[in-house]
C-alpha cells in the first residue's frame, strides 16, 4: 500500500482505477481519460494533487537564498502572491526539478514534485549554509487544482464574499493568502484556473462541493495529455539532472540578469547557451500531430534537416 492523500476515499467512491505514482495511491482516471481530458478543455474539471510537496522559506536571508539555489530570479516577485516558475540546477546545469514559487507573507512557499521529493528537501536543506533561512516541509497541506473554461465561475460561487471577491480579481500568477488557505491562477493544463493549497481537513468538503456544482473529477492520466498538450514540461521525461534548460526548452525561465547573481549552474548554462547557438547541442522541439495516429516516446522523428 502507497501513500494516500486526504481524499482517497473519495476517489474510490467517484469510481477511480488507483495506481501507483512514485509511491502514492493515486487516480489514473475515473471511467474514460479522453473525457475528463475534453471536461478540462470545455468546461471545469477538478485534480487531486496533493500528493506534490509544499515547502515553505522563511528567514532573513530567504530571498538571497532562493536566488541563489533558482535559475529563475524570486527578487522579480517584488510583492506577496506574485509567483513564478523555475528550475532547480545542479552545479553542471543538470535539473534537480522544476518547480512554482510563490511569495508570501511570512517569505516563499514553493511547490516541488512528490517523485523528486528526498533529493529535493535535502539538496534544498544543503544549500542553507551560510544563509539564515528555514526550509520546512508542510505535509499536513493539500492541493486541489481546478482547470477549465468554467472554473473560476464554479469556484466562485462556493466561497464565502471575502474570497470570492479575492479569487476574482486574481491575475495569471498570482496568489492570495485567505486565513489558512492560499488560492492562485497557476495551473498545468494551459486553460485558466485555480490550485488550492489548504489544510487536509478541509480537502474532502471542498472536493464535495465542487463536485455538486458539476465540476467533474479528473485524474493524472488526463493531466498528463492536458500538460502535453498545452506545450508543458514532465520532469523526468523533457528533463532531469541529465539535460539542462537550455536543452529542455527551458531557457526562458532563467534570469540572465543581473550579471552578478550566482545562483547553482550559472557557469554551466551559460557555456551550453553558447554551444547550442553553433548547433552543438540539441533542443525540444513540439510536435503537432495533423492526421490519426498515436505519438509515443522513442519514435523515430524524420524531418528536412534528418532523424532523430
Amino acid at each position: 500500500m502507497g501513500q494516500r492523500t486526504p481524499l482517497y476515499q473519495k476517489h474510490l467512491d467517484a469510481g477511480a482505477k488507483i495506481v501507483d505514482f512514485a509511491g502514492w495511491d493515486m487516480p489514473i482516471n475515473y471511467g474514460s481519460q479522453i473525457e475528463e481530458h475534453n471536461q478540462v478543455r470545455t468546461a471545469a474539471g477538478v485534480f487531486d494533487v496533493s500528493h506534490m510537496t509544499v515547502v515553505d522559506v522563511a528567514g532573513n536571508d530567504a530571498c538571497d537564498y532562493l536566488r541563489h539555489l533558482l535559475a529563475n530570479d524570486v527578487a522579480k516577485l517584488d510583492e506577496a502572491g506574485r509567483a513564478l516558475y523555475s528550475a532547480m540546477l545542479k552545479p553542471d546545469g543538470g535539473v534537480i526539478d522544476d518547480l512554482i514559487v510563490y511569495r508570501t507573507s511570512f517569505g516563499y512557499r514553493v511547490v516541488v514534485n512528490c517523485a523528486t521529493r528526498d533529493k529535493d528537501l535535502a539538496w534544498m536543506q544543503e544549500q542553507t549554509t551560510g544563509f539564515e533561512v528555514t526550509v520546512n516541509e508542510r505535509p499536513e497541506l493539500a492541493i486541489l487544482a481546478v482547470h477549465g473554461p468554467l472554473s473560476l465561475e464554479k469556484v466562485i460561487g462556493l466561497l464565502d464574499a471575502n474570497k470570492a471577491e479575492t479569487v476574482g480579481t486574481l491575475k495569471n500568477f498570482r496568489g492570495a493568502e485567505l486565513g489558512d488557505w492560499f488560492i492562485a491562477r497557476t495551473g498545468y493544463t494551459g486553460e485558466k484556473g485555480l490550485e488550492f493549497i489548504l489544510p487536509a481537513a478541509d480537502a474532502p468538503a471542498l472536493w464535495n462541493q465542487l463536485l455538486a456544482v458539476d465540476v467533474k473529477p479528473v485524474g493524472l492520466g488526463a493531466r498528463d495529455t492536458l500538460r502535453l498538450e498545452a506545450g508543458m514540461n514532465l520532469y523526468g521525461q523533457d528533463m532531469d539532472e541529465t539535460t539542462s534548460p537550455i536543452v529542455s526548452n527551458m531557457a526562458q525561465t532563467i534570469a540572465w540578469e543581473p550579471d552578478d547573481r550566482d545562483f547553482i549552474g550559472r557557469e554551466a548554462v551559460t557555456e551550453q547557451l553558447n554551444q547550442q547557438g553553433q548547433g552543438a547541442l540539441p533542443a525540444l522541439t513540439g510536435l503537432v500531430l495533423e492526421e490519426r495516429g498515436v505519438l509515443r516516446a522513442g519514435q523515430k522523428v524524420i524531418t528536412d534537416q534528418g532523424e532523430g
